[in-house]
């Protein structure tokens, strides 16, 4: 009978003292430490990324396959064809060779008919990124 008239209160106390539980864990403030380089890390990390932007340019992919294979036919080409730049992509399982960025369609035809005669397999695409 007396445990009966002590459980509103009892009652009471258990709910008031969860609710403090509850209001005191969201005001905590979390410290971190970290190494400075981490922060310069990441901001190159942001710079390369923004200077890659494929999405807007026409390319021309010469190569799939191997990673080996890949940078064989990368130096290859850059030996044969000076002017236009190329680029090696990782697509799961296997590396794409790149070359040129071409801004208009036109130019990009033109030079995708050059190196058409070196490397038959070779495809003009518009990549996303």
């Amino acid at each position: 009978m007396r445990i009966l008239r002590n459980l509103p209160f009892l009652a009471f106390f258990i709910v008031c003292s969860f609710s403090g539980i509850k209001a005191h864990s969201q005001t905590s403030k979390i410290n971190i430490i970290q190494d400075p380089k981490f922060e310069t890390l990441l901001n190159e990390k942001r710079k390369i990324n923004s200077s890659i932007t494929v999405n807007d340019k026409y390319k021309v992919q010469i190569f799939y396959g191997t990673s080996e294979d890949s940078k064989k036919t990368l130096s290859q080409f850059k030996k044969e064809f000076k002017s236009l730049d190329g680029t090696i992509i990782y697509s799961n399982p296997n590396y794409k060779v790149w070359v040129g960025t071409f801004k208009t369609r036109i130019e990009a035809e033109k030079n995708y008919k050059e190196i058409l005669k070196k490397y038959p397999t070779a495809l003009l695409i518009r990549p996303n990124k």
